[in-house]
């Protein structure tokens, strides 16, 4: 992931540098996307990956329209991607994106571009008719590398259609609960003066005329409150917390298909117990490295999924022994990792273990599974390890 956030950093001055200077599609598209997509994994160079002018039967779609670009895994189009010159404004040409997707049922996932503004959509509302909002906005002028993690999701070995679309489906409730907390925040509006008075319980009639009166007080106190949160944070440096994600209602992507499982009792030890949620978490990590040599082990402690079926080389340790279940990753859970999980909506203690509430919530940390199956490949890890 460090190198990944580097090459984005290196991106991001080059976007700032040259991108005034792209005046033509073509020019954009040579100094400003392909190197990008070449980031992602996705090599400009290799068609079987990236196949530009993207001609197919696509109904209502006029025969001299071309997707400037598919992006393909595993031999199918994943992603379709429109490019524009660097000073378009995009929200003109989402349509023409649209058709593309619309048209197409084994795509999943758009992106309109000029080079420096990224919008990414799906089609969380209804299937197979893209979003008019995109779930993820990216621009390069104005984000830092660190702050675009998110961009990770997308990388071709990485990109995978379920974990892209509970992404963007928690993306897009997170920026929209945001919007109306921030609106409800900065104008204190006279139905959150209700709602913090009813949870203080203030004992007086809540008309009108008496929350007028008290709309001062709320927001002098959502004031403090809001720096008194930022000084506590300050001066704990040591101790990582994040908002916990409310269960959102189940629908589309996040919907948890039933596989059956059911709580296997160890013949030989009736208190190891391999749970459904257990083996939901390795169904999941199978089915994101579906190359990898994974297996697993239980134990009375903690559940292990192991690379090559060896004890040492163990990704994570996941333990449901608790009150609320937590993973334990084999790589050290440096600032930069703990930025990456606070972020995905996943809390981290102190000790560098993450609460993981539910199975699914592992695709949050999909960037970090990966940093671990690259640890446990690299033989020079345990050499080291054993002459120690």
């Amino acid at each position: 992931m460090e190198n990944f956030i580097n090459k984005l950093q290196s991106h991001i001055d080059h976007v700032k540098r040259v991108g005034e200077h792209c005046s033509t599609e073509e020019t954009t598209k040579q100094a400003l996307i392909l190197p990008l997509l070449d980031i992602l994994g996705f090599s400009p160079y290799d068609p079987t990956k990236v196949l530009a002018e993207f001609a197919a039967d696509f109904p209502g779609v006029k025969s001299t329209e071309r997707v400037d670009y598919a992006l393909y895994c595993n031999g199918q189009p994943v992603m379709f991607i429109e490019a524009k010159p660097y000073a378009a404004n995009l929200t003109n040409h989402a349509p023409q994106l649209s058709r593309y997707f619309n048209s197409s049922l084994g795509v999943t996932i758009g992106a309109i571009t000029n080079g420096k503004e990224w919008r990414f959509f799906t089609d969380l509302i209804n299937t197979n008719v893209m979003d008019e909002k995109p779930f993820l906005t990216v621009d390069f002028t104005k984000h830092k590398a660190e702050e675009l993690v998110q961009l990770a999701e997308f990388r071709h070995d990485n990109f995978h259609v379920e974990k892209l679309r509970y992404f963007a489906e928690e993306n897009q409730y997170i920026q929209q609960f945001k919007t109306v907390i921030k609106r409800s925040i900065n104008e204190v509006d006279i139905d959150f003066v209700r709602y913090v008075a009813q949870q203080a319980e203030i004992q007086r009639q809540l008309n009108t005329k008496f929350l007028e009166t008290i709309q001062p007080f709320v927001k002098q106190a959502v004031e403090q409150a809001i720096s008194d949160t930022v000084v506590k944070g300050l001066s704990s440096p040591t101790i990582i917390t994040a908002q916990t994600i409310e269960p959102k209602p189940e629908q589309n992507a996040e919907q948890v298909i039933d596989h059956g499982f059911k709580d296997i009792v160890n013949s030989d030890n009736d208190k190891i117990i391999t749970t459904k949620d257990e083996q939901e978490l390795f169904r999941i990590v199978s089915e994101l490295f579906p190359e990898s040599d994974l297996s697993t082990r239980d134990t009375e402690s903690y559940y292990s999924v192991l690379y090559q079926n060896k004890s040492n080389r163990w990704l994570f340790r996941y333990d449901v022994n608790r009150k609320r279940p937590t993973i334990q990753f084999n790589i050290n859970i440096d600032d930069q990792r703990k930025l990456e999980l606070l972020r995905a909506g996943l809390e981290v203690l102190t000790n560098g273990q993450v609460y993981l509430d539910k199975p699914e919530h592992i695709y949050r940390a999909v960037g970090i599974l990966k940093d671990c199956l690259e640890y446990c490949c690299n033989d020079e890890n345990f050499k080291r390890a054993s002459n120690a």
